[in-house]
């Protein structure tokens, strides 16, 4: 499989994939962050072929913080979908860590580009320090279930800001806490992959874990 025009690495399950994940990254980071290669790892030994790839920003320029427009990122998010809906049969889970899910939850939102379950890890409540500047108005316009992989100690919000952030969406829902974590969700004690992807299977229409 040809993933080069979304700079895309896939994570092949051993047997005819029961779906396809589709994950990309945070601000700062790309698709090579330790956690989403630890979480598609996870999704292809639950049997799922995994992609994470890069948003356009970080296709331009290596290093750095987003540039240009959140737009030509959706649209990149949008491609991505669109490219990786090809690769298997099945469902179809897609999201991201920090900035990466947000832009993914607000593609989703639009209701044109179908996802069956969206998974977002560290979801960006607000920025730190600034409570009132909630990053939730389109939430209440995605209506596919939805997965808030967060730490409890994340400064972009508190595990309470988030169960009310989640609560706003007109879907099933569920919340994995990570205790201690901060926003790159590290954690010695619990397994994050397996807990996030276990929390997915859940709510993955007509399924169960």
């Amino acid at each position: 499989m040809n993933l080069d025009q979304i700079a895309g690495v896939a994570h092949q399950p051993d047997n005819t994939p029961q779906g396809v994940v589709v994950l990309t990254h945070g601000a700062g980071g790309n698709r090579d962050a330790k956690l989403l290669q630890q979480v598609c790892d996870e999704w292809a030994r639950q049997g799922w072929l995994a992609v994470r790839y890069n948003l356009p920003y970080r296709r331009r320029r290596p290093k750095g913080p987003p540039s240009g427009s959140a737009a030509t990122d959706r649209e990149g998010i949008r491609e991505a979908i669109t490219l990786c809906r090809s690769l298997a049969d099945g469902p179809l889970i897609a999201g991201g860590h920090s900035y990466g899910g947000r832009q993914t939850s607000m593609v989703v939102a639009e209701g044109e580009t179908p996802v069956h379950v969206l998974t977002l890890f560290s979801y960006p409540v607000h920025p730190p320090g600034k409570p009132e500047r909630a990053r939730t108005e389109h939430l209440p316009d995605i209506t596919v279930p939805t997965v808030f992989t967060h730490g409890t100690s994340d400064p972009f919000g508190t595990i309470a800001e988030l169960r009310d952030a989640a609560a706003l969406i007109a879907a099933p829902t569920e919340v994995v806490e990570i205790s201690g974590a901060r926003h790159d969700l590290g954690s010695k004690t619990l397994d994050v992959p397996a807990l996030a992807v276990t929390a997915a299977l859940r709510l993955l229409p007509g399924r169960t874990a």
